[in-house]
């Protein structure tokens, strides 16, 4: 089973990885936990690219390109063999990211972008999409405090560094998915404390594997 965290900066993706792991893992299950950019040695150059703020003049598709070539090495050598092996991937963003950031945000092609989605990694689709919701300005302000106190986060801060109005597109983008994938996205209320969240993640979790 493929599960995949999606939502905008500052929305708690990564805090939670951890919690969605150590559920399935009492559950009985084998778990891989992983992200994009970033989830194999090649990712982590690509990510370097992407997020470091000084790439600030990189080219819309270019960006696209990049997080396309990431995806396709990801499946490649590391989302698929574990699935194979009969484990549960748990992955900090995938495709959704990429048609919301790069497609609705950015304002290229969403057909096209589905296009190399398919001819890269086949169409691949998680089986459950876990999305964390939050107003744009509270997710900035916790991304900036974690920027601001963390040399690791301001190396990968280019996108915390976009306009507010950007954040909002991309939070409308990841909305207007869900609505129309309901079978596939639950929205989580990113707004509350980390464990409230985890409580509504868990329940989620347990509605879907008890189904």
């Amino acid at each position: 089973m493929f599960i995949t965290l999606e939502g905008i900066e500052g929305s708690g993706k990564t805090t939670q990885v951890d919690a969605i792991a150590g559920w399935l893992q009492a559950a009985g299950h084998r778990v891989l936990t992983t992200r994009e950019p970033g989830g194999t040695a090649i990712g982590g150059q690509i990510r370097s690219i992407l997020l470091h703020p000084d790439n600030h003049d990189m080219a819309a598709t270019t960006e696209l390109l990049l997080y396309v070539a990431d995806r396709a090495q990801h499946l490649e050598t590391v989302i698929r063999p574990a699935l194979s092996a009969g484990k549960v991937v748990v992955c900090d963003r995938f495709f959704d990211a990429t048609l919301v950031y790069q497609g609705y945000a950015r304002g290229l092609d969403r057909t096209l972008i589905r296009k190399l989605h398919h001819l890269a990694c086949d169409g691949m689709q998680p089986s459950l999409t876990l999305l964390l919701d939050l107003d744009p300005e509270i997710g900035l302000r916790r991304a900036w405090q974690r920027i601001h106190s963390d040399a690791v986060h301001a190396s990968e801060s280019r996108f915390e560094k976009e306009t507010l109005a950007f954040h909002q597109r991309v939070r409308a983008g990841y909305l207007d998915l869900a609505v129309n994938a309901p079978q596939r996205f639950v929205v989580v209320d990113a707004g509350r404390e980390p464990a409230a969240v985890t409580r509504q993640i868990e329940a989620a979790l347990a509605a879907y594997f008890l189904q």
